[in-house]
């Protein structure tokens, strides 16, 4: 393994889950200044969209966010071989293949969660990606499809990966994937949570590492669960209410210095500025600023402005701190998180 998986500090006690459309390098360095030491993950970036597209669009990350890991999503060992070596040379700290992701657009490229019905398609995947670099690569998979109930299935898919590839470490939704009928919001919300299975497959598996992903909102719970686990993927949570991992990051890292809010902000309209003269527009860099303080008063105020289609397109990084500013009178608190 390489050296962030034998360090003491396990970066993977808590990991940012790859998510569409908001998982981009923008929100990584928020989550980053959020949680010192936890394990970044990219969106699931497709090998055709390297192998055809703009590899440094769609690879290009802050050196300030390591550990990072890129997801790919692909079905071809040649090709997924070829994009993990692509993902070494760039300097990311772990290669993880998509075998969970259920929406149809992905089902029709023939990989993520339906990989999950060829296992030995996902070893040999797997397989030609570990010979191609020397950083780990490890999956992030389902306990099963459609309305299968029987553990038997993931039992059978780790234990085939275990025994065909060197695969030690598992990223475990603890939910079904359900191809037809349900949307991927749906995917995450109904089918129902089984962490009791994750637990048998630590059991059964005691030469792997399994990470603890799915249903994982409340902070107090996220501690626990990262306790009962090798560690844990917060992937909504980290959406919708980015602050809460600032608070399990703290509890699971009491030593680490967490910035203030205050700084936060302070950096985000820092790193504006310089992403604003390489052209970036400025709404990408405020997205993921939304939810920081929803379940506060004043926080409908702060979305609304980080979010005026008029403001963001003059472009100007000071709209960040006018808004925080404007939060903090309204809230009538120095800032959320501060002592």
């Amino acid at each position: 393994m390489a050296s962030i998986y034998e360090s003491p500090d396990q970066p993977w006690r808590l990991s940012i889950a790859p998510m569409l459309d908001v998982t981009d390098r923008h929100a990584r360095y928020f989550y980053r200044l959020l949680a010192p030491k936890a394990l970044l993950y990219t969106e699931m970036v497709t090998t055709g969209a390297l192998i055809h597209g703009d590899v440094k669009r769609h690879l290009q990350f802050n050196i300030e966010e390591h550990p990072v890991a890129l997801q790919l999503g692909g079905s071809e060992p040649e090709d997924l071989a070829h994009c993990a070596k692509l993902g070494q040379q760039w300097g990311y700290d772990e290669i993880n293949l998509n075998c969970g992701c259920p929406s149809e657009r992905v089902q029709k490229g023939a990989f993520g969660a339906c990989l999950m019905a060829e296992v030995d398609l996902v070893a040999d995947c797997l397989k030609a990606m570990q010979d191609a670099v020397s950083v780990p690569v490890t999956v992030k998979h389902r306990l099963g499809l459609d309305y299968n109930d029987d553990y038997g299935f993931v039992r059978d898919f780790v234990g085939t990966l275990i025994q065909k590839s060197d695969i030690r470490i598992f990223i475990a939704h603890a939910r079904n994937a359900v191809l037809k009928g349900l949307s991927p919001k749906d995917n995450r919300e109904i089918p129902p949570l089984r962490y009791e299975w994750v637990t048998q497959l630590r059991q059964d598996f005691p030469e792997a590492r399994f990470i603890l992903n799915g249903g994982l909102s409340d902070v107090e719970q996220m501690y626990h669960q990262a306790q009962a686990f090798e560690g844990i993927m917060v992937g909504r949570a980290a959406w919708h209410e980015p602050y809460r991992i600032r608070e399990v990051s703290r509890l699971l890292w009491p030593e680490v210095n967490h910035v203030q809010i205050d700084d936060i902000i302070q950096a985000i309209y820092d790193y504006a500025i310089v992403q604003r003269q390489e052209g970036v527009p400025l709404r990408f860099i405020m997205k993921p600023l939304l939810g920081l303080f929803n379940g506060q008063k004043g926080a409908r105020l702060w979305r609304q402005s980080l979010s005026n289609a008029q403001e963001l397109n003059k472009g100007h990084p000071e709209l960040l701190l006018k808004s925080y500013e404007h939060f903090k009178n309204m809230s009538h608190a120095v800032s959320i998180g501060n002592p």
